[in-house]
């Protein structure tokens, strides 16, 4: 009889062994797609387009309530928090194909003119003091790249340039990022792996990009 009695013991010591185990990984899993869908999101950098800001292989942490709280899977507003400002570095879905994520740089805002005209961008007819365009090709070429508009940013809207200037396509091929297709602001670096290099630590040639562990992005 005693040890009948130790046995049920002993397998109630273990369904709630494992139901306490499952609970904290049910809880852990829910936890984590909440903190996905509303708070943070990590994303990895797959082109140079915003070269030398962000790499190829760059991974970030990308926050998604600071542009207002909203619905997943619809990316619809529910809370409004604020509105991106100049130079912020967003991702978004990009407007032609909504289920790819792009990431550039907030170059013009609602209601504001822009225009490009041998390179330099101008705000509401004035030139953009520009600290972060990078280019490759000192001869301006005729086509958007180079000149573009004017055009005036539709309300609630954006216009977005990568800051590899030369190699970038961004609002001047395929317009404007809508507010509602705005998936947050990156603002931090957390690792970097290079597609060529060495294991070793100390080489500037290293698979492992360790001085951009930690860089913040935010202006």
């Amino acid at each position: 009889m005693k040890n009948a009695v130790e046995t049920s013991s002993d397998n109630l010591k273990r369904k709630s062994f494992v139901r306490e185990y499952t609970e904290a990984i049910v809880v852990a899993i829910i936890l984590a797609l909440f903190i996905r869908a509303f708070v943070v999101q990590a994303f990895k950098i797959p082109s140079g387009s915003m070269e030398p800001t962000l790499l190829i292989g760059d991974h970030i942490l990308v926050n998604k309530f600071i542009y207002g709280i909203r619905l997943p899977i619809v990316n619809k507003e529910i809370i409004p928090i604020k509105s991106p400002k100049l130079f912020d570095i967003v991702v978004f879905q990009y407007p032609n194909d909504r289920s790819k994520d792009f990431i550039k740089r907030v170059i013009g805002l609602p209601l504001q003119k822009v225009q490009i005209i041998n390179k330099k961008i101008y705000i509401n007819d004035a030139p953009l003091n520009d600290p972060y365009g990078s280019f490759d090709d000192p001869h301006p070429v005729a086509g958007a790249r180079d000149n573009f508009g004017p055009v005036m940013v539709p309300p609630h809207s954006y216009f977005v340039m990568g800051d590899n200037r030369d190699h970038s396509h961004d609002s001047r091929f395929w317009g404007f990022v809508d507010s509602d297709d705005l998936v947050g602001e990156a603002f931090i670096i957390y690792w970097s792996w290079r597609q060529e290099g060495n294991f070793s630590i100390e080489s500037s040639e290293s698979y492992i990009r360790w001085n951009r562990f930690g860089k913040l992005l935010l202006q």
